[in-house]
């Protein structure tokens, strides 16, 4: 495959799974991130942000350390499920995080953030 297609063919599932964990995440969470950051809430933005930059890390080092497609699009389903059940886990030990982010508490979404961005870079360096 010329590599102007694999570049392309790249891109476009990386953009893709983005915008799948972006979907998935929105709806496994307990408030409505949209709803809230659309109202100035700064902590679901924090929050929300953090998680996106976490899969995305252990996105851009799945493209970096695999050589072929298939195994990229393994490592990121991977990365995927591990980043929800991260979040999971942390809102379950955390209890009130749905409270938290609906009062925009900007401290807890920094700290769920930092939570989804720190998982994010240990898958990312597990994948290398």
């Amino acid at each position: 495959m010329p590599a102007i297609l694999n570049y392309v063919l790249h891109l476009a599932t990386a953009i893709a799974l983005v915008l799948a964990f972006f979907v998935v995440y929105t709806r496994i969470t307990p408030y409505d991130e949209i709803l809230l950051i659309r109202q100035g809430n700064c902590a679901a933005a924090l929050s929300l942000g953090g998680t996106l930059l976490g899969f995305s890390v252990t996105i851009a080092s799945a493209l970096m350390h695999t050589a072929d497609y298939y195994a990229f699009c393994g490592w990121a389903a991977l990365a995927m499920l591990i980043q929800v059940l991260v979040f999971v886990v942390a809102t379950r030990l955390l209890r009130m995080s749905k409270d938290q982010i609906e009062h925009n508490n900007i401290g807890f979404g920094i700290l769920l953030g930092a939570i989804s961005l720190s998982i994010g870079l240990v898958n990312a360096g597990s994948i290398s």
